[in-house]
């Protein structure tokens, strides 16, 4: 669940259980062998709003957490407000990485890897954020400019008197969110030949396709690129006021619209209420949970082969203040421990990203954060750092 205020893969295998990786990055050169091995899934945090607005105390709690990665949006139309006249080009002047690559430096300075989450199709590019881009061309373009900015061998100079000096790599990326939900793309479905499709499906092959060859084309070896990012639920209604597709059925029609190259998928397996537990099995074919996330594996596996799965996103709300989606702080510090226990059983899981660090101001958003909007840390807080 992608949010404008508001990581992935490493097989590291150990030799006796498996607990949150807090070696330095893989990424990065002081890393050793011995320490990446220590864990088999990746545990980190989603919060843009204070990755990007309070970047150094976000990184600091990250590090308190011994989070191992940290996910983080791209915004395509936020870095090229202007269309670039060399869009593959990371040095074009029509792009501000700025702020990215803050976070980057901040990351590899707090010995957390990063997920950079390409999204958002530019007006010029495209008629909305959510929409497909006119040309896939220019998103290609756009990732691979990305990645050589985050290749670990690109350097800059931000002034003259500065000395030059190297932006650190990002091995792991992901190509959208939630393209299932028509919040991050439309149209959902469509009409063709008097018969309704998931127009969805086929629009987001060729997104994840042109991201994927993009920052695979840098041809530096180590990238891996999510597909997916899918929502846990969807009506396949066509027809209704705010028409979404199930993951199960988005699933499979991306197979049926071509798409074949890709690292991992990705999957978001949110709870419905609060009543839910991480191990609850929802009743609905039209939803995937943690607790059924072997269907969509298995579906997977069908139609794309072996690939790993990634939880890019996920968390409980608490009450307070949510009365009416929340659960009590140490119902949400168990079900940390309960999540965790659930990929590690799973074993073809090696990502389990939170939402959110820091609970958002708005009731109306997302109060699942380890820390309370005043700075006071949850249970949930310790949860993670006990993780093992």
């Amino acid at each position: 669940m992608l949010r404008s205020a508001a990581i992935v893969l490493a097989v590291l295998t150990a030799a006796a259980g498996v607990a949150i990786a807090t070696s330095p990055p893989a990424d990065s050169a002081s890393s050793s062998s011995s320490a990446a091995q220590r864990s088999r899934i990746l545990v980190g945090f989603y919060d843009d709003e204070q990755i990007y607005g309070r970047t150094v105390w976000a990184f600091r709690q990250l590090r308190t957490l011994r989070a191992g990665i940290v996910r983080v949006t791209v915004n395509w139309a936020g870095v090229a407000r202007r269309r670039p006249v060399s869009p593959a080009n990371p040095a074009d002047r029509a792009y501000d990485w700025a702020a990215v690559d803050e976070i980057v430096v901040q990351a590899r300075r707090n010995k957390v890897r990063v997920l950079l989450t390409i999204f958002g199709t530019p007006r010029w590019a495209g008629r909305a954020k959510n929409r497909l881009p006119r040309r896939m061309l220019h998103l290609r373009q756009f990732a691979h400019a990305a990645a050589m900015r985050y290749s670990g061998t690109y350097m800059v100079k931000e002034h003259e008197n500065e000395p030059v000096r190297r932006l650190p790599a990002v091995r792991h990326w992901l190509a959208w969110n939630e393209p299932n939900n028509p919040v991050f793309l439309r149209p959902q479905w469509r009409r063709v030949r008097g018969t309704w499709r998931p127009q969805s499906a086929f629009d987001y092959a060729k997104i994840c396709s042109a991201i994927w060859s993009g920052v695979h084309s840098t041809r530096l070896g180590g990238e891996k690129v999510a597909c997916g990012g899918t929502g846990p639920r969807g009506n396949d209604a066509p027809r209704s006021k705010r028409p979404s597709t199930s993951p199960l059925v988005f699933l499979t029609w991306l197979r049926r619209a071509g798409l074949k190259r890709f690292d991992a998928y990705a999957h978001h397996p949110y709870y419905s209420n609060r009543f839910e537990r991480p191990t609850t099995v929802p009743r609905s074919k039209k939803e995937v949970k943690l607790g059924n996330i072997g269907v969509l594996i298995k579906r997977v596996d069908r139609l794309f082969g072996p690939k790993r799965i990634w939880i890019t996103e996920y968390g409980y709300q608490t009450r307070p203040p949510d009365r009416m989606f929340g659960v009590r702080y140490a119902a949400q510090a168990r079900y940390v421990h309960q999540a965790f226990a659930v990929a590690r059983k799973t074993r073809r899981i090696d990502m389990l990203v939170w939402f959110l660090i820091r609970d958002e101001r708005r009731l109306s958003g997302w109060q699942s954060g380890v820390v309370t909007v005043r700075g006071k840390r949850k249970p949930s807080f310790r949860a993670f750092q006990r993780l093992r």
